[in-house]
């Protein structure tokens, strides 16, 4: 990993910009989690971006009351985004911070003390494909929400103190949980995007064998991608689970949001829709899965619409991927089969 200092050297201004820039606080190392205390269960929830979706959060938990078991539900960032309204603020928060829970930039800058004198924006730390329209509503967006925020401050408190991972092991599966990826809080080195890149790939490589883990459940790069990468020595090969968002579409023409599932036992779809298993894995014991929520009903669409209306900052950028899902599709999601083998000459 890079020193500090040769970081900040090498950053354009776009870098530096908030929105597009990397606070130093949002960094850690990938071998952190190696030393991390490590936590068991029988069944895990990972449910990354829930965007402050009620209806969203409601499916989530009363789909996990239903897990037999040891279980553990951990949101590992940016629940809040688009409530803005107080009452769904409080809502949200209270809920969330009943369980385990880790900040995302969006905990971490709503929480931040503007007086001293850092401007990260929206902390999303966007990489150069993000256009600087996104950037600058999302920047918006942020403010909007934090001023919702300082009307409740023993949360806001509360997320400040959120940890940025979390280690738990499932069925001998060893995972790390993160909001972006191994080297930061906001970091884009699990996004689809990047790990078509085969240098990029090789880097995550490094990243698994410095933590010394089987799994990275994330969210942050809003895209899911349930990606092996094959590893010389590994009876198990290491996994980039990300669920893209629970709390918005993640495809085309489907309303469903994604939550990250590791369990001893397969998904019984009988707690559920039949098409509540969106895509999955298989690792040594345990069973890995997407499975779908309905991130996009009438009721909190029309909620959506209340709190942000046509011409405001989050309806110009989000109103289409709800009302229509991204463009993006499931045979995009699931890299289970990747051919890597040229990554490991």
């Amino acid at each position: 990993m890079p020193d500090d200092s040769s970081m900040t050297l090498s950053l354009t201004p776009s870098d530096t910009a908030p929105g597009r820039s990397c606070p130093l606080h949002y960094r850690y190392r990938p071998s952190d989690f190696a030393a991390a205390p490590v936590e068991a269960c029988d069944t895990l929830y990972v449910v990354g971006g829930l965007y402050g979706n009620t209806d969203a959060l409601a499916q989530v938990l009363a789909l996990f009351e239903q897990e037999p078991g040891h279980k553990r539900l951990i949101f590992n960032g940016d629940f809040n985004w688009f409530n803005i309204d107080p009452a769904a603020f409080e809502s949200i928060n209270t809920q969330v911070l009943q369980h385990s829970a880790l900040r995302g930039n969006v905990e971490t800058e709503i929480a931040a003390d503007a007086a001293d004198g850092s401007d990260a924006g929206c902390g999303c730390a966007y990489p150069a494909w993000v256009g600087d329209g996104v950037v600058e509503r999302s920047n918006r967006i942020l403010q909007r929400l934090r001023t919702t925020a300082r009307q409740f401050p023993k949360l806001t408190q509360r997320l400040a103190a959120l940890p940025m991972w979390a280690r738990v092991d499932v069925a001998g599966l060893r995972v790390a949980i993160v909001h972006g990826d191994a080297e930061s809080l906001a970091g884009w080195g699990f996004a689809q995007e990047h790990l078509q890149d085969a240098a990029h790939r090789a880097t995550v490589r490094g990243w698994f064998t410095a933590a010394q883990v089987d799994a990275f459940a994330c969210s942050h790069t809003c895209l899911p991608v349930f990606q092996r990468l094959p590893m010389p020595g590994r009876a198990i090969a290491p996994m980039v689970l990300n669920n893209g968002a629970t709390g918005m579409p993640n495809f085309q023409g489907d309303a469903a949001g994604l939550l990250t599932r590791i369990s001893t036992r397969p998904f019984d779809e009988s707690l559920a829709a039949p098409t509540a298993r969106r895509h999955g894995l298989r690792a040594g014991a345990a069973f890995v899965d997407a499975l779908a929520v309905h991130s996009a009903s009438a009721t909190w669409r029309a909620a959506f619409l209340r709190q942000w209306p046509v011409g405001s900052d989050a309806h110009a950028s989000y109103w289409q991927r709800i009302a229509e899902g991204p463009a993006f599709d499931p045979a995009q999601a699931l890299v289970a089969s990747h051919d890597t083998s040229h990554d490991l000459d």
